[in-house]
């Protein structure tokens, strides 16, 4: 099959397009015919050696943990899925990844992909789901009427957080730059602050729960506006401890997990109108270099995805 693959760490140059085995799916896992990859900051990051995850130090190593695709193969452990099935995943970031014409994957990383899609639009869709999914209702146990503050609102995880928390009933607060505010409002944000023109600290008070995304002082500056009680849920590491316990703030970060209940809810979400995945970007499987570097410039309106079959 054709893969892009790396033999060692380092700028996009080590991506290299070429032939790489074809995955034999055990026991408990699918052989996903992949349609499209999302392609997600984790990729390069781990690319550059900069996040290491057990088993991504093994070369030559296949990237990408998004994937959307119809089921090649099962293995004989596997009995919820067979041959032909449309499906979505994020598979297990120890492992090879997607930017592959196949990939194995355990079913119980598996969901049915939304019905109302394309592959290339459902490809984005599962790990910057599941990360604002998770964040928002798994930790940030986030309810109908309270307040949300999600910064870096305009990016994968962001897009979505922000239609989640809307379609929770939550009044929703979101931080971008000045070319994405008209955007995030049609998402659903019933505030939009310009970061680079608004101090929000300084505007707001009394929010029930932050969803950071960005991390280091924007992340600091967010416990100032976190009434008593508060939460503070970020997809990067809680710094400030010592401030968030002196306002009785629960922080907490987390590691975003591949659960098919909650993939096959956001489907059900999506089949019904009331979430939609944002795609700003598509490259072909060979693109994954440029499509990598345009990631990391880290201003790209939802998200970016590799098309591996035309369909």
């Amino acid at each position: 099959m054709k893969a892009i693959q790396i033999h060692e760490f380092g700028g996009p140059e080590v991506l290299k397009y070429e032939e790489a085995p074809r995955p034999t799916p055990a026991p408990d896992e699918i052989l996903i015919k992949v349609y499209a990859t999302g392609v997600n900051p984790v990729d390069w990051k781990i690319r550059e050696g900069v996040r290491k995850e057990p088993a991504t130090t093994r070369f030559p190593l296949i990237p990408g943990w998004d994937v959307s695709g119809v089921v090649e193969e099962t293995g004989p452990g596997v009995e919820n899925f067979k041959k032909g099935d449309e499906v979505y995943s994020r598979p297990d970031i120890s492992k090879n990844g997607t930017y592959a014409e196949y990939v194995a994957v355990k079913a119980d990383q598996v969901g049915r992909k939304p019905r109302s899609i394309d592959h290339v639009n459902a490809a984005g869709v599962p790990l910057a789901g599941l990360t604002a999914w998770q964040g928002l209702f798994d930790h940030g146990k986030l309810r109908a009427g309270e307040k949300v503050l999600i910064l870096g609102a305009s990016g994968g995880v962001g897009s979505f957080a922000v239609q989640f928390a809307k379609w929770k009933g939550a009044y929703v607060i979101a931080t971008s730059s000045e070319r994405n505010v008209d955007f995030l409002k049609k998402l659903g944000a019933d505030e939009v602050l310009d970061y680079k023109k608004e101090n929000f600290e300084e505007k707001l008070h009394d929010i029930d729960l932050v969803f950071d995304t960005v991390g280091a002082q924007t992340q600091a500056r967010s416990i100032q506006v976190l009434k008593k009680g508060g939460r503070l849920i970020t997809t990067v590491k809680p710094e400030n401890e010592r401030e968030a316990k002196d306002k009785n703030i629960r922080q907490e970060g987390y590691m975003t997990q591949s659960l098919p209940s909650e993939l096959d809810e956001i489907a059900n979400l999506i089949d019904s109108g009331k979430i939609k995945p944002v795609v700003s970007k598509v490259f072909q499987l060979d693109q994954a270099a440029e499509a990598q570097e345009l990631s990391k410039e880290g201003h790209v309106r939802g998200k970016i995805v590799l098309r591996v079959i035309n369909e």
